[in-house]
Parts: structure tokens; C-alpha cells; sequence
């Protein structure tokens, strides 16, 4: 086991806090409830097609990718805190926008960003990381449908795969992450150690149980993120302790487990 049992299942926990409330925030906008609240100033998905939408999506993340590794090269921090203030607040704004006022969303985001950019707490960190993804799910889960969310599913769990074992500059990246406590992800210090949980990992996998929610409803996306979760708790159970393991495969597995029991049972 990578990490001690109490640990192990803290962050199986906060995974599914985070699935839970994602979704909570995906109901409360019209995409999904015809009675929802439109996006936080104005905001709006991408104007892309559904069954494709998978294509733009990829690229966005390798250019992404690429851009992070250019400005850990050449330590630009000042340019990768302003980029991560943005996400944050953007994210956070329609996170918090869907449960109180757009103006109270922004005041709200502003500070957390602060507090994650200039005075790092970790509970602040993982309060605001589990808002987080469902503000991105409510940007992207409309653009998305089954058939093109397990596509892009699909392609990131080969380029986690190979990014992890192959490049490893998956591994590089999350150690910078790390060490500058500027990073996305579920992050819990214990015994001089530290249990860490990409965003993307969660924000992925939000992404499925988002599409599931808006095609199918809410209890078989709940179910879906629940089966997603225990696919995580077995990846943190098998895996050993100081090694990097590519989880969205195993994640991704667990999504189409999900999709097959919502089938089945719905």
C-alpha cells in the first residue's frame, strides 16, 4: 500500500467529495436543469461540436502541458502563479456562483487564489480543490457527450501511461508542483510524507460522471463517480509506497465500469 490506511481512504473520501459536489454544482446550472442558473458573467462553454469536441479538448491539454514545462525550464515562476491565480478564479467564481450570488462567487474566489498564491494552508488548498472541478465541469460538460468523453478518456489514460513511465515529465511536473505548493490536486501531509492526487485525475473523471448526470440524471452519475472512486481506493491499495503511478487508466476503467452498471440498472 502507497500509503498508510487512515491516509488511503481520506483521500478515497475527499475524491468523492469532490464527484459529489461537482455534480451538486452541475445541477444548479441550466445545461442541466431547465430551471438552473446561467454561468457567472456572462460566461460560456466552448461553441465546439459534441462528437468531436474530444479533439480541441486534446490538443488544449498537450500545449498545456507544454507550456507548464517551459516555464518550470526556465523557473518563470511569476508567469505560472499568474496563470494558476486566473484558474483558480475563474474555476472557483462559478464553483461558489452556484450557490451564492455572482458578486459574493468573486469575492469569495479572489480570496481563496490569494490565500493559494501568497499564504498556503493546506486545508484552504483542499477546501478549494474539491470546489474547484466542478467550476471546470461546468465549462466543459456541455461541449461533451458519452461517445466523445470516453474518447478523451481514452487518450489521456495513454498519455498519463506514457508521460509517467516513458517521458516522466508527468513525475517532474508534480515534484515542482509540490515543492513550490503551487499545484491542482488533493494534497495530505502525514509522518514527513505527503498523499497526492492529480486534478486532472479528478477533473477527468468529473467530466464522465458530469455527462452521465446531464444525459441520465443524478443517481446514476452518483453511482457512476462512486464506482470511479472505488477504482482509485484499489489503485491506492495495489500501488507501492514511493513510486509514481499513472491513475487515470485505472480511473478510466473505473469509468466504463460506472457507464455499464448505469446501463444495467437504469
Amino acid at each position: 500500500m502507497k500509503h498508510t490506511l487512515k491516509i488511503t481512504f481520506l483521500l478515497f473520501l475527499l475524491f468523492l467529495v469532490a464527484h459529489v459536489l461537482g455534480l451538486t454544482i452541475l445541477n444548479q446550472y441550466n445545461f442541466v436543469n431547465e430551471a438552473g442558473k446561467e454561468l457567472p458573467y456572462g460566461l460560456q462553454p466552448p461553441e465546439i461540436e459534441q462528437d468531436t469536441s474530444f479533439i480541441p479538448i486534446f490538443i488544449i491539454i498537450l500545449v498545456g502541458t507544454v507550456l507548464m514545462l517551459v516555464l518550470v525550464r526556465f523557473k518563470t515562476m511569476f508567469l505560472w502563479k499568474f496563470w494558476f491565480f486566473i484558474s483558480l478564479m475563474i474555476t472557483l467564481t462559478i464553483a461558489f456562483g452556484a450557490f451564492v450570488a455572482q458578486g459574493i462567487a468573486l469575492v469569495l474566489a479572489f480570496i481563496f487564489a490569494l490565500f493559494r498564491i501568497f499564504k498556503y494552508n493546506v486545508y484552504l488548498h483542499n477546501f478549494s480543490e474539491v470546489f474547484l472541478y466542478g467550476g471546470l465541469a461546468a465549462i466543459f460538460v456541455p461541449v461533451f457527450n458519452i461517445w466523445s468523453i470516453s474518447i478523451l478518456l481514452i487518450l489521456i489514460s495513454i498519455y498519463d501511461f506514457i508521460s509517467v513511465f516513458k517521458t516522466k515529465h508527468m513525475i517532474k511536473l508534480a515534484k515542482f508542483q509540490s515543492q513550490e505548493k503551487i499545484f491542482n490536486g488533493l494534497y495530505v501531509p502525514y509522518q514527513k510524507k505527503a498523499a497526492l492526487l492529480g486534478g486532472g485525475d479528478i477533473g477527468f473523471t468529473l467530466l464522465f460522471s458530469g455527462v452521465i448526470l446531464k444525459e441520465s440524471g443524478a443517481l446514476p452519475a452518483l453511482l457512476a463517480s462512486f464506482v470511479i472512486g472505488l477504482s482509485l481506493l484499489g489503485l491506492l491499495f495495489y500501488s507501492k509506497k514511493d513510486k509514481f503511478y499513472p491513475a487515470m487508466p485505472p480511473l478510466t476503467a473505473g469509468c466504463f465500469i460506472g457507464l455499464l452498471l448505469v446501463k444495467l440498472l437504469f
